[in-house]
């Protein structure tokens, strides 16, 4: 699958629409009771990068952003500004924010994942394209140190040890993150006139799995 690891420009994903999907397979009985299903194990997200576009640069810059990637062709990162850090959107990543493993003496290949609780049950959604440069990771509390202790590889979102973590320690890890995504059509339609008066393109943007 070809993949670009270049990000969708920030400041035109800002003020974009967008957020999870699940796919729901719902069956009424006879009874009226329901059976629900669902094929989905992971989420999937869906934005709209036509919002974000504030002015005619904009649109240019969109356009040159599509044509280098063919359309669909190729996926890209995208930053999702309600949901792109380890921790609360008002704090800074820390090494402690997310568990990613427990050491057992021998794996030194963690990959990270952000998860989410409510109401006493969770989701671990897998983070595949971390921000280069914004890891922390700490194994039982202990901060490590890029570079030396561990490596990062932002194009698979695994942590590499040197040394494996001991058993029964917890691996943990801070990070910002973005999406893979690809964009939604072969299409964009524009026009000058309508986008001076405040209209937009409708340029659908869709979470690629990998």
């Amino acid at each position: 699958m070809g993949f670009h690891e270049v990000r969708f420009p920030a400041n035109l994903s800002f003020g974009s629409v967008g957020g999870p999907e699940r796919r729901t397979e719902i069956v009424t009985l006879a009874n009226g009771f329901e059976e629900r299903n669902t094929p989905w194990a992971h989420s999937r997200r869906r934005y709209d990068a036509g919002v974000g576009l504030r002015s005619l640069d904009d649109v240019e810059a969109l356009i040159a952003f599509f044509e280098a990637r063919r359309g669909q062709m190729f996926g890209f990162r995208w930053k999702d500004w309600a949901d792109y850090k380890s921790c609360p959107a008002s704090k800074l990543p820390g090494p402690q924010d997310q568990p990613i493993g427990q050491g057992d003496g021998v794996t030194t290949a963690f990959t990270l994942r952000k998860t989410y609780v409510s109401g006493g049950q969770d989701y671990a959604r897998p983070v595949l394209k971390p921000v280069a440069g914004t890891v922390r990771v700490a194994v039982a509390g202990d901060p490590k140190v890029e570079g030396v202790e561990y490596v990062v590889d932002p194009a698979t979102g695994v942590v590499s040890f040197a040394v494996a973590p001991d058993l029964g320690t917890a691996v943990t890890a801070g990070f910002e993150f973005d999406v893979p995504v690809r964009f939604d059509t072969d299409r964009i339609q524009t026009s000058v006139a309508s986008f001076q008066a405040g209209d937009v393109p409708n340029v659908p943007v869709v979470e690629l799995r990998l």
